[in-house]
C-alpha cells in the first residue's frame, strides 16, 4: 500500500501546530456532524494506514471546532480544526413552502436556460448537468402524480355529486401529496438540490449580502491565525460550493496583506462545483478572485476531485474552465484525482457507486488503499500541504476547456 507519506520530502516533519478552517458546502446541518464524521473516519484511516490519531473538544472562544493530535512515525502534531459556519443562512434559504418551491423551480430553470449556462455546463461535464436537471424532472414528476391523484379522486366523487364539483374537490389532494413527497426528501434530495441551485442562481452569480458579510467574518478569523507565530500552517479546506467561497475569502485575505510569502497559508479544495456559479452572468467577482488567487505566491492550492463523483466538475481546472486564467503567471491550482476506483476496494466502491451524495463526501472519509491523498494526514499530519505535494505533477486528464462566451472571459 502506498500512502501520502511515501512521497519523497526533504523533511519528515515541518508542522507541529496547525490551524484548519473548514468551509462546508450548501449544508443545513450543524457543525457537530462534521466533528463526528471526522472522528469516525479518521479512526478507520489511522487503523488502515498505521498511525495514531486522537480527538478532543476545543476550548476557548471562536468558531465551533475540535483538536486533533497525531503520531506519525514518531512525529507529533497538533491541529485545531474550526468549522466556518453558514448553515444558518442555508436554513433560512430552505424555508420555502410547496408553492414557493415550484416558483423557485421556474425562476431557477429560467436563469440557467435563458443565459445558455445549462448547455455550456453540460459540455463541460455531463454529470453535474444531470444533477442540475434531476430536481426539475423529479419535481415535475411529483406534480404530475399529485394531479393524477386529484383526477382519480374527482372521478370517484363524480358518482355522488356534479362532476365539476367532484373534480374541484379532487384538487384538494394535491397539497398533501406534494407535502408527502417533501417529507421523504431525505431519501431523494429533490428539494435540497433545487434549493441549492436556486440559492446560487438567485443573484445570477453574485453572493447574497448576508453571505458576503459572513465571508468577511471568515477573513478576520483566518487573518488572526496567520498572525499567530506559534502556528506552522494555516490550512483552509473548502468542499463542494465551499470551494468558491474559499476562493473569495482567500483572495480577500491576501489582498489585505495578511499572508506572507513563506506559504504558511494553504488551500485544499475538494469536489468543486465552481462553474455552477462562475458561468452565471453576474459572477465577475468570483472570476476575478479565481484569477487573482491562481497567481499568488503567498499560498499553496491543491484541488482534489474524482471522476467517480458525479456532483463535481472532476478534473476541470476551476480557473481555466471559468475563463479566468491569466495570459501568463498562472500557478494554481495543482489538480489531482482522488481516484476512487483505485483507492477504494471494489466492494466499497460498489457499495457507494449509486449513493451519489455519499461519494461526494468521500474526500472527507477513509480510503481502503490511500494513494497520495489522505484527508487526515493533510489536516492533522506532520507535513504541510506545500511540503507534501512539492514536485507532484497534476493528473494527466486535467481539462482546461472553457465554454463561456468570449465576452465573459477576463481580459
Amino acid at each position: 500500500m502506498q500512502s501520502i507519506r511515501d512521497i519523497s520530502s526533504p523533511s519528515p516533519q515541518n508542522v507541529r501546530r496547525r490551524r484548519v478552517f473548514y468551509i462546508p458546502g450548501y449544508d443545513p446541518f450543524p457543525p457537530r456532524r462534521y466533528r463526528e464524521l471526522y472522528r469516525c473516519e479518521s479512526t478507520d484511516q489511522a487503523r488502515i494506514s498505521g498511525y495514531q490519531i486522537t480527538q478532543r473538544p476545543k476550548s476557548g472562544s471562536g468558531p465551533y471546532g475540535w483538536v486533533v493530535t497525531t503520531d506519525v512515525d514518531g512525529h507529533h502534531t497538533q491541529s485545531e480544526i474550526n468549522i466556518l459556519q453558514w448553515s444558518d443562512i442555508v436554513k433560512d434559504s430552505m424555508q420555502a413552502g410547496i408553492f414557493a418551491t415550484y416558483l423557485l423551480l421556474v425562476k431557477t430553470a429560467w436563469v440557467y436556460l435563458s443565459t445558455g449556462v445549462l448547455f455550456r455546463l453540460f459540455r463541460l461535464r455531463a454529470g453535474p448537468g444531470i444533477a442540475a436537471m434531476y430536481p426539475v424532472v423529479m419535481l415535475l414528476g411529483q406534480l404530475a402524480i399529485a394531479i393524477l391523484a386529484a383526477g382519480l379522486v374527482g372521478w370517484g366523487l363524480a358518482a355522488l355529486m356534479p362532476p365539476w364539483l367532484a373534480y374541484v374537490l379532487g384538487l384538494g389532494v394535491i397539497p398533501p401529496v406534494l407535502h408527502g413527497f417533501r417529507k421523504i426528501d431525505g431519501r431523494f434530495f429533490v428539494h435540497y438540490l433545487l434549493l441549492d441551485f436556486a440559492f446560487t442562481a438567485k443573484h445570477k452569480g453574485r453572493n447574497p449580502p448576508e453571505l458576503e458579510a459572513r465571508l468577511d467574518e471568515f477573513v478576520d478569523l483566518i487573518a488572526a491565525a496567520l498572525h499567530d507565530e506559534s502556528l506552522d500552517e494555516v490550512l483552509v479546506v473548502g468542499h463542494s460550493s465551499g470551494v468558491h467561497l474559499g476562493v473569495s475569502v482567500l483572495a480577500r485575505v491576501i489582498r489585505a496583506g495578511h499572508a506572507g510569502a513563506h506559504q504558511k497559508l494553504a488551500f485544499l479544495s475538494l469536489g468543486h462545483a465552481v462553474p455552477m456559479q462562475s458561468y452565471l452572468p453576474e459572477a465577475q467577482g468570483l472570476r476575478a478572485d479565481l484569477r487573482y488567487l491562481s497567481q499568488r505566491d503567498e499560498l499553496f492550492w491543491l484541488d482534489v476531485t474524482a471522476p467517480g463523483d458525479g456532483c463535481c466538475y472532476a478534473l476541470c481546472d476551476p480557473v481555466s474552465c471559468s475563463g479566468a486564467a491569466p495570459a501568463s503567471g498562472k500557478r494554481w491550482p495543482l489538480m489531482i484525482s482522488a481516484a476512487f476506483t483505485q483507492s477504494l476496494t471494489p466492494q466499497t466502491y460498489r457499495k457507494y457507486k449509486r449513493r451519489y451524495f455519499r461519494l461526494h463526501f468521500q474526500y472527507l472519509c477513509a480510503f481502503d488503499a490511500p494513494k497520495d491523498y489522505d484527508y487526515f494526514l493533510i489536516t492533522a499530519g506532520p507535513r504541510s500541504l506545500a511540503d507534501r505535494y512539492r514536485g507532484r505533477k497534476p493528473s494527466a486528464s486535467v481539462s482546461t476547456a472553457c465554454y463561456l462566451p468570449k465576452s465573459q472571459h477576463l481580459t
